[in-house]
């Protein structure tokens, strides 16, 4: 009886650490996201030249103005150097998911000011050959005129800190390709870029089909693939292909990163199916092509600053990369 007793006893304390392990996770996720922005001081919100790109009711949004790209951004009196990072595949036109996911605005109270540009769902920031008219976008995508063309010019203008009038450029997944692309082509603007668990090798057998196959998970689908850059043979994959390119990245700072599929401290109880069957897979083929990056930029006498860890395609795993970009000097 007595055993019985202290049976069920430990039963229930075992229950209840369960419990509050998996509470504390479930506190730990939200803690990345939203909230920790607001901390961040020197918030403005402004608004830039599109392109004739489509944005107003843009697919349904109603939040952008006719014509014009919504910027937001952190600046702190006496910073001297300032990151322009770029959203993912499923980027929103609300507010970046950096903003909603991340605390890395609060690299402002550390000398760096940070940049946001909003929109741009499956666009890679880059201007397109066609629009998308699979899925009824009526405009081309012009990301790569509105970054270039449109941002940097505007943050100059702002005073945004800089270093010699240029600017840090990083990005996650699809944004993490094209800071690389950005940054080789107009090393004018930038000197330093960031890739986060980018697709680096976008000419590599089979990358184009993965894509496509992506950016059908992202509404409105279908997406069509061949407005982008055209269709395979077309010249302008291997011009925004980073490791195609590789050779134009000498001079610039690069930092390179990504998870290897496994969980990490990042993945929680109530993430876990979404985790292994997107995060994971998303992950390893990222993995395989910073790698490849890797090799090549050894290949061609670059050594960008890399990191790999344990984790999955997931925010909390893209703002440690950035922290760590951080601490290692990668802004300077």
């Amino acid at each position: 009886m007595r055993e019985a007793k202290s049976t069920r006893r430990l039963g229930r304390k075992l229950t209840a650490v369960v419990l509050a392990v998996v509470t504390a996770m479930s506190l730990m996720s939200t803690s990345i996201g939203s909230g920790k922005a607001e901390a961040a001081p020197g918030f403005q919100e402004f608004w830039i030249d599109a392109c004739g790109m489509p944005t107003n009711g843009a697919f349904g949004n109603k939040s952008m103005k006719p014509g014009k790209v919504k910027v937001r951004a952190w600046k702190k009196g006496g910073n001297k150097r300032t990151v322009i990072l770029l959203d993912g595949m499923r980027a929103r036109y609300d507010r970046s998911g950096w903003e909603i996911e991340s605390n890395v605005q609060n690299l402002v109270n550390h000398g760096v000011n940070v940049v946001e540009p909003v929109g741009g769902p499956n666009s890679f920031y880059t201007n397109w050959d066609a629009p998308s008219n699979f899925n009824g976008q009526k405009k081309r995508y012009m990301w790569g005129c509105v970054i270039d063309n449109r941002l940097v010019p505007a943050l100059r203008n702002k005073g945004f800190g800089s270093k010699g009038g240029k600017y840090a450029i990083m990005g996650l997944s699809m944004g993490g390709s094209a800071a690389l692309v950005h940054a080789a082509k107009r090393k004018d603007l930038y000197y330093a870029a960031g890739s986060l668990s980018g697709y680096n090798f976008l000419t590599a057998p089979g990358m184009r089909t993965m894509l496509r196959a992506a950016m059908l998970d992202v509404a409105p689908a279908p997406w069509n693939i061949d407005s982008m850059w055209g269709p395979p043979w077309s010249p302008r994959w291997a011009a925004n292909d980073p490791a195609r390119i590789i050779n134009q990245l000498h001079g610039l700072k690069l930092y390179i990163g990504a998870g290897n599929g496994l969980f990490g401290r990042y993945n929680y109880p109530q993430n876990i199916i979404d985790d292994f069957f997107k995060g994971t897979p998303l992950e390893l083929l990222a993995f395989a092509q910073t790698k490849a990056f890797e090799l090549s930029a050894t290949v061609q006498g670059l050594r960008p600053m890399t990191y790999y860890a344990n984790g999955t395609h997931a925010w909390g795993y893209w703002q440690d990369m950035v922290w760590n970009a951080l601490h290692r000097g990668f802004f300077r």
